[in-house]
């Protein structure tokens, strides 16, 4: 067990394949376990974890008390993923989530990030997505996973709590249709500022890298071409960064 939480951490193909992810930290299992993502395992340093921490984290799930390992420090160190030994190391069950059964809001807010590479920063995108209600995420051609250790790390465990997504372009553009959500697509060229659009009805925004942009598909399939206008000498900001700006603005517009 202990050498394959060594091998899940490190290898994206073995978590498709086994269908299991690791997660550490008492916030970020807190937020799986909150979600309804099933326990293979719990491992915890008693010299870490206290039992109040412990119960905490089980009343999500109170029958996975059966799941518990105590592990010594040595242990933990050993299958930490992080600098900084965590408090709990979890296994869980990646759920079986196809989008065709995925039921949403009447005016959703939808995220498609197409070829997003960067953990960190697919990390940081679901960390704002989840902050601002975004309703699912979908993930196009993706360079990496939803649950590489450090997107989990990244997203603070929101990975945990945003419906999100593997998809083809075409899987999710057929989707958008069938649910009537118009979409946005950021792109540099003949575009509208964000700020003079209306985000109020069901949306989706499709992101892409700072290096390429977003792909001819999306450009064509948009309802409309959004920027964010610059005013400094740089052309470009970080897609988290861009992503927030988008975000926020419908849902201000929403309350207004």
């Amino acid at each position: 067990m202990i050498k394959n939480i060594g091998i899940l951490l490190d290898k994206a193909r073995e978590r498709r394949k086994q269908g299991l992810l690791v997660a550490e930290g008492l916030i970020e299992v807190g937020m799986a376990l909150g979600a309804g993502y099933g326990i293979e395992h719990l491992l915890y340093d008693p010299n870490l974890t206290s039992e109040a921490d412990l119960q905490a984290l089980l009343q999500h799930q109170p029958t996975a008390i059966s799941k518990l390992i105590e592990v010594s420090n040595p242990v933990m160190e050993k299958i930490a993923y992080r600098a900084n030994v965590p408090n709990v190391v979890a296994v869980l069950q990646i759920p079986d989530r196809p989008l065709a059964d995925f039921k949403t809001d009447p005016k959703p807010l939808i995220l498609v990030l197409e070829t997003v590479e960067k953990p960190g920063n697919l990390g940081a995108i679901l960390r704002t997505a989840d902050a601002a209600g975004v309703n699912a995420v979908l993930l196009c051609d993706p360079q990496t996973d939803w649950y590489n250790p450090n997107v989990i790390r990244a997203s603070l465990g929101a990975v945990f709590t945003v419906p999100t997504f593997t998809v083809t372009a075409s899987e999710a553009l057929e989707w958008l249709k069938e649910q009537r959500i118009a979409i946005f697509a950021t792109h540099l060229e003949a575009s509208f500022p964000y700020f003079e659009c209306d985000f109020s009805a069901a949306v989706a925004f499709v992101m892409g890298t700072e290096a390429d942009g977003i792909s001819e598909f999306w450009i064509n399939a948009a309802q409309k071409r959004v920027i964010i206008p610059m005013y400094g000498r740089v052309d470009s900001m970080n897609v988290s960064v861009s992503t927030a700006i988008l975000l926020f603005e419908a849902l201000r517009q929403r309350k207004m």
